[in-house]
């Protein structure tokens, strides 16, 4: 029985030799073996059945069976990295450990889905059945192939979606702000506009005369000048003038005052233009005058909120349509300094306190190329960058991202430097390997360097990395000549 089996699935009374015999015939990749050879493994298999629910193997337990799913369905799943199916096993597939193999541990745990009908052969009697059945190595083959495929794919897809994820929630964190600051200014205005229609008809209760209401207009222009020079103001230089207007309030019994000092004291007014208003207005069309401008002045920068807030969400959507080059050609002459301006700014929220220093030599050439893939490729450098500047921030020092651009002969040289611990030499040459990752379980695949380095290598470009502690530069040498890499 194999081991780390519970006695339970090894049915009581096995199913005859020519059932599974023709079970095993409807193994994709055993099709087509002799009556004969089927007969003969189905005699040196371990039958088992699984109830839905039941594990077959743990993860990172070591493999050592020959999986035949002759019934039913299993899904391999890992645990460090959250719920994701891994692989699904289904009837008429051969998994586990094969021949040839260099599986030394299941890479997730194998569970049931449904009732399931196996034949189980142990890593010992490889040998038999590979000089048994001479074609068993070709079709052992032919399963590899198609199984590092698969699981290369699902990895890939695994990483594009964790960085989509990422690229979702820099996206969330740049938008929430804008579109937070423009709904608390909406609900403003709405507030301002209901206190503005109510003040109407204090106003129009006034009956001012021409010459005073020409005074207030007068008044209330040589008021918003001042906003030019008040906008180099200290703030503490505001908040004094408040205060001198709040007191200055009190004594002329304006009420609410507290409502109508701080848009007075931003604007710029001064006492002295306060002074003013007691020469054509009396104390109750102050009120009445002074409430409607401070009204109006607060409606204004509601306004201007929601204008710099749209703006910013304007932007950030023109980044994204950069970014990804949505709506154009896959192939198109591609600013390279403008993609990374553009993935700068998709990665902002993550770039916080990091000292960012540019060099991009100017009248820089385009290049023909795939521009969505490119930009993935500095938001992979550019990542890695700033994962690695952590330390430095932990340590108290300041993390500094240099981005330069050149021309480099007939190639344009981008570099991408980090002044992070570095990589080790031995580590180096490693780095661009799939699955191959220095990060916590959890945290990464190993496929965003290995991934660069494809778009590079598809663009007949080059990808290295220099790196010594304090001063890690990965380099992307791209001809600008592309038209024969297509």
């Amino acid at each position: 029985m194999p081991v780390n089996l519970p006695p339970s699935v090894i049915p009581e009374t096995p199913s005859p030799m020519h059932e599974i015999a023709a079970a095993i015939d409807r193994v994709a990749p055993l099709q087509g073996l002799s009556c004969a050879e089927r007969e003969w493994l189905a005699q040196r298999g371990t039958e088992i059945r699984l109830h839905a629910g039941e594990i077959l193997f743990e993860e990172g337990q070591s493999a050592e069976q020959m999986i035949l799913i002759l019934k039913g369905e299993i899904h391999v799943r890992r645990h460090r990295t959250g719920p994701m199916a891994l692989f699904i096993g289904r009837a008429g597939q051969m998994t586990g450990l094969l021949p040839f193999s260099r599986m030394t541990s299941y890479g997730g745990q194998g569970f049931a889905v449904q009732d399931v009908w196996a034949l189980l052969f142990h890593r010992s009697l490889f040998p038999e059945i590979l000089q048994t059945i001479p074609s068993f190595g070709q079709r052992v083959v032919n399963t590899l192939l198609d199984r590092v495929r698969e699981v290369t794919r699902i990895e890939q897809q695994s990483e594009k979606l964790t960085a989509l994820g990422k690229l979702a929630g820099n996206l969330a964190h740049e938008l929430n702000n804008p579109s937070a600051a423009a709904q608390r200014a909406a609900s403003g205005i709405l507030g301002e506009l209901r206190h503005f229609a109510d003040g109407r008809y204090a106003l129009v209760a006034l009956c001012l005369s021409e010459q005073q209401v020409l005074a207030v207009q007068e008044w209330e222009r040589q008021a918003r000048a001042r906003t030019v020079d008040s906008q180099n103001e200290t703030q503490s230089g505001t908040a004094d003038r408040e205060d001198a207007i709040l007191r200055w309030l009190g004594e002329q019994r304006i009420e609410e005052g507290w409502r109508i000092a701080p848009e007075l004291a931003e604007l710029g007014v001064t006492l002295e233009d306060l002074r003013l208003l007691p020469e054509f207005l009396n104390r109750d069309a102050m009120q009445v005058v002074l409430n409607q401008f401070a009204s109006s002045l607060r409606a204004e920068h509601f306004a201007q909120a929601m204008l710099h807030s749209s703006e910013r969400i304007f932007d950030l959507i023109s980044a994204i349509k950069s970014y990804s080059y949505m709506d154009r050609a896959p192939i198109l002459e591609v600013d390279v300094p403008e993609g990374i301006e553009a993935t700068l700014r998709m990665l902002q929220s993550r770039i916080g306190d990091v000292q960012v220093e540019r060099d991009f030599e100017s009248d820089l050439p385009t290049i023909s190329a795939y521009g969505s893939e490119l930009n993935q490729v500095w938001t992979a450098l550019i990542e890695n960058a700033l994962e690695a500047m952590q330390q430095v921030k932990r340590e108290g020092y300041q993390p500094k991202l240099r981005l330069s651009c050149r021309k480099e002969a007939d190639m344009l040289l981008v570099e991408v430097w980090d002044n992070g611990p570095g990589i080790s030499t031995a580590l180096q040459d490693r780095v661009f390997e799939p699955f191959y990752t220095t990060k916590a379980p959890g945290h990464g695949l190993g496929l965003g360097l290995d991934n660069a380095m494809r778009i590079v290598r598809k663009h007949r470009g080059h990808l290295s990395v220099r790196s010594e502690p304090g001063a890690t530069s990965f380099r992307v040498r791209l001809p600008l000549n592309q038209l024969q890499a297509y």
